[in-house]
């Protein structure tokens, strides 16, 4: 039986800044286009939040149950490590989806926009069909893809929709450096596990690209972000905000050019997580400083 220790383990604290900085961002738009509505924003929050923690509960029964996870260098996981069984983390997974349903329900009532159930709808089937089902997609080369629309684009943009009811290319734009971000949470874990997920037929991007290529995917996933930021200060000088961010890069960064491997590529994921919340926050008030 899985301590409430293990349980948030298994939630992967770390990747809860792929739920947060959109959110954010979004907010920061709609701050700035003049249309914050505090509640819906925390509502949209919730809702990331769970969508977030649902499918690394997925992630974790469905590679545990294909045996992908046994030999894992990472976090903990539930089902690989036999803490859990995979019946109660599927169980866990499809609690967490079903509340972001819910949740996301209240914003389409009161919005009254009815197309965006079918991008929640779109958003759950990603986050299970990532690892789940006999086709998995993540097993393809194409989850950094899926993270860059669904933990980037579609959380910026949904965000300020549903505060604002209006689409802004401001929030499309501003979802690019996001979804960057996001992928290259993404992209360090699988370099982590290059090597084991090469060899139990898991073929990440990570895998198919080669661990040199995905260390350059990796920088340009970091570097970017920056490079977009700085695009916007026509728009908004605060956006320049975001250098400030800037020195946080440089310790992961350096550690992925300087070839670390395995469990030495651990701690950069943490200090991902953190350059993405530095990054997302000043982004967010650069944004909310549009006029």
């Amino acid at each position: 039986m899985a301590t409430s220790a293990q349980w948030i383990a298994g939630a992967r604290p770390r990747t809860l800044p792929n739920a947060v900085v959109p959110v954010m961002v979004g907010t920061g738009v709609a701050v700035g286009e003049g249309g914050f509505v505090w509640w819906r924003a925390i509502l949209a929050l919730l809702v990331a939040l769970t969508l977030q923690v649902g499918v690394n509960y997925a992630n974790d029964y469905s590679d545990g149950v294909r045996g992908t996870d046994d030999e894992r260098v990472g976090p903990m996981r539930l089902v690989g490590s036999r803490a859990a069984t995979p019946r109660q983390v599927l169980t866990a997974a499809l609690g967490c989806f079903a509340l972001a349903a819910v949740l996301g329900l209240v914003l389409v009532l009161v919005t009254q926009a009815w197309w965006v159930l079918l991008v929640g709808a779109a958003a759950i089937a990603a986050a299970w069909f990532y690892t789940g089902g006999k086709r998995p997609y993540g097993y393809r080369g194409l989850g950094e893809a899926a993270v860059f629309v669904f933990f980037g684009v579609v959380p910026v943009v949904g965000t300020a929709y549903v505060q604002t009811e209006q689409l802004s290319w401001a929030a499309l734009f501003a979802s690019v450096p996001v979804g960057l971000l996001s992928c290259s949470m993404l992209v360090v874990n699988n370099l982590r596990d290059v090597g084991t997920d090469g060899q139990s037929g898991k073929r990440t991007l990570a895998v198919l690209l080669g661990a040199e290529r995905t260390r350059t995917l990796y920088v340009a996933c970091q570097v970017l972000p920056f490079a977009v930021a700085l695009a916007m200060v026509p728009i908004t000088p605060w956006a320049a905000l975001v250098l400030l961010a800037a020195p946080l890069a440089v310790g992961p960064v350096k550690t992925v050019l300087g070839r670390a491997v395995g469990p030495a590529l651990i701690g950069v994921l943490q200090q991902t997580g953190k350059l993405q919340m530095a990054y997302g926050t000043l982004f967010a008030v650069g944004l909310a400083l549009i006029f």
